[in-house]
């Protein structure tokens, strides 16, 4: 999630674990503190756009490594405070705030490494968009009221924040299962047991959801609003560039991010240019991630540095497209 969202949830962690053992804003601050800690791995450098971004949530994201760190960190907190008699509870605090980032970054499609060191497989729910402010805004008022009324009922607006918080990332798991119940049924029925899909919802919401299957030969695209009047699911076709893979599939950066996307990528040729793009974070024909991974030379592909190409979507046209199509529009988008 984003740093506001896991600032948020740290805080809003704090408060509710320390209670009155310590003042609100210092447990709000300490939470706030170990609930962002875990991104700072995305400031380490890997050499190269693919390995910066497979390598993110990674160690710092694992459970195991987290959970040693804890009681570190919460002796530390505990006798900065001056508050050492509380420690056991700092260290709990700690714990919380550190386990609760990776496990709502769980909810995203990105992918979580946070079974490390004993598995380094990318979790993924994706349920839940990077950015929500639906998920966000409640923390955010039962943290404030918190703050601002520390002798009063401050607190248990806190608490009611981290309910309905939740509850939300309930209702989106919820919703993905229902949308991908259709997604399947709307398959040409000779793919519905072959395909693999995808299901996430567009940006900022849970009502409008973005379907990807992919097929043997190629994968489709569709959306599907939760106020639709017909529960289905239409798909548009694409190429997913099979003929350039096999060339290519033993270089090292297209198998790590045909691995990390869990095979929900694309090829295409370009220029002389042979790019991969992450199907799951974007849209046809504009992708988070798209690399540069090769170029041809003399008829062959020979492997060059990854480049991240920035793609640059009129974002004014389609946010109001993604508007009038979770209203339940079923016009496309104009290409």
């Amino acid at each position: 999630m984003d740093s506001l969202s896991q600032l948020a949830l740290g805080a809003a962690v704090g408060v509710a674990v320390m209670g009155r053992r310590t003042a609100v804003w210092k447990a709000a601050l300490w939470g706030g503190v170990c609930g962002t800690l875990p991104d700072l791995d995305a400031l380490i450098g890997r050499g190269d756009p693919i390995s910066d971004m497979t390598y993110h949530r990674t160690e710092s994201h694992a459970l195991f490594y987290q959970t040693l760190l804890a009681p570190v960190l919460a002796w530390l907190i505990a006798r900065l405070q001056g508050e050492r008699e509380h420690w056991r509870r700092w260290w709990l605090m700690v714990w919380l705030a550190l386990v609760t980032h990776p496990l709502l970054d769980l909810m995203t499609v990105y992918g979580t490494q946070l079974g490390l060191p004993f598995t380094d497989h990318p979790y993924a729910v994706g349920s839940v968009f990077i950015i929500d402010p639906l998920y966000t805004l409640p923390l955010l008022v039962g943290l404030a009221a918190a703050l601002m009324r520390p002798q009063g009922r401050g607190r248990a607006w806190n608490t009611a924040g981290l309910v309905l918080s939740t509850a939300y990332l309930a209702w989106g798991a919820a919703a993905q299962q229902h949308v991908t119940s259709i997604a399947r049924a709307s398959l040409p029925a000779d793919e519905q047991a072959s395909a693999r899909l995808l299901v996430t919802p567009t940006p900022f919401n849970t009502v409008l959801w973005r379907v990807v299957a992919v097929t043997p030969d190629g994968w489709r695209e569709g959306y599907h609003s939760l106020l639709d009047a017909e529960p289905r699911v239409h798909f548009e076709p694409y190429p997913r560039g099979n003929e350039l893979y096999a060339p290519v599939r033993d270089n090292w950066h297209v198998a790590r991010l045909a691995w990390f996307s869990k095979g929900f990528f694309k090829l295409t040729e370009q220029g002389g240019e042979l790019r991969i793009s992450d199907l799951r974070m974007g849209m046809e024909p504009y992708y988070t991630f798209t690399f540069t991974v090769a170029e041809r030379r003399g008829g062959a592909w020979v492997a060059v540095p990854p480049r991240l190409i920035q793609q640059r979507p009129d974002l004014k046209r389609g946010l109001a497209w993604l508007w009038r199509r979770a209203l339940g529009d079923p016009a496309p988008l104009a290409r």
